[in-house]
């Protein structure tokens, strides 16, 4: 599926509905999704950026849909998302496992953490993978080509050893899966920072990868 559908579901109901009425200048920026190809444990929520307040309203959208006024990590305004996009996010997993193929990457994914943003005008998909093994997998992923732009293994071990102590301990996942989702909300917050940098990354590539005249 596609992420229209769901962006059409929030447009319905009257959390939206309501939110729009106090800020009617905010605006589609992002799609943040959670797919756990295991347990099927999936997370859906929706951005929008409010300018009145510069802050993201993220909507979750998995049961009753709910709204939060997050802090943006900088005073820079994000780019408008449309609500079309080529990619399904069934098609993520796909994409990603024939590009490993290609590069002799052999281990599973077991989940894939993705946001997809508009960048320079393009709609990007910044993907963070679990994978079998103590492996994380990061991509990024044009939607209107469906071409990998970037793909790259690290382990876990290494990502933990650049992590802060305090926010080490607060990543170690409990035991339950209700609490495992609530943990992994917590770990995805803590991600936000990485994401800007890899957009600052992305921006520098996509430069590089500007077509001939």
């Amino acid at each position: 599926m596609k992420i229209k559908p769901y962006i059409d579901k929030l447009e319905q109901s009257e959390e939206y509905k309501n939110f729009k009425t106090k800020y009617p200048e905010a605006f589609l920026v992002a799609g943040f999704f959670v797919l756990d190809l295991e347990e099927g444990a999936n997370i859906h929520q929706i951005d929008f950026y409010v300018p009145s307040e510069k802050k993201i309203a993220a909507f979750s959208l998995d049961g009753e849909i709910k709204v939060k006024l997050l802090e943006t990590l900088n005073d820079k305004v994000p780019e408008h998302l449309g609500i079309n996009t080529n990619v399904d996010l069934d098609a993520l997993s796909g994409i990603l496992a024939d590009e490993m193929k290609n590069r002799g990457i052999s281990e599973n994914i077991r989940k894939i953490i993705a946001v997809i943003q508009n960048i320079e005008g393009k709609k990007i998909w910044n993907l963070n993978c679990v994978l079998t093994g103590m492996e994380i997998l990061k991509s990024h992923i044009e939607d209107e080509s469906q071409t990998v732009l970037k793909i790259e293994k690290t382990s876990i071990l290494e990502v933990m050893k650049k992590m802060p102590a305090p926010a080490l301990m607060k990543a170690q996942a409990p035991t339950g899966s209700k609490e495992e989702i609530k943990d992994e909300l917590e770990k995805l917050n803590k991600i936000e920072d990485e994401i800007e940098k890899a957009k600052e990354k992305l921006k520098e590539e996509l430069a590089k990868k500007k077509p001939l005249k």
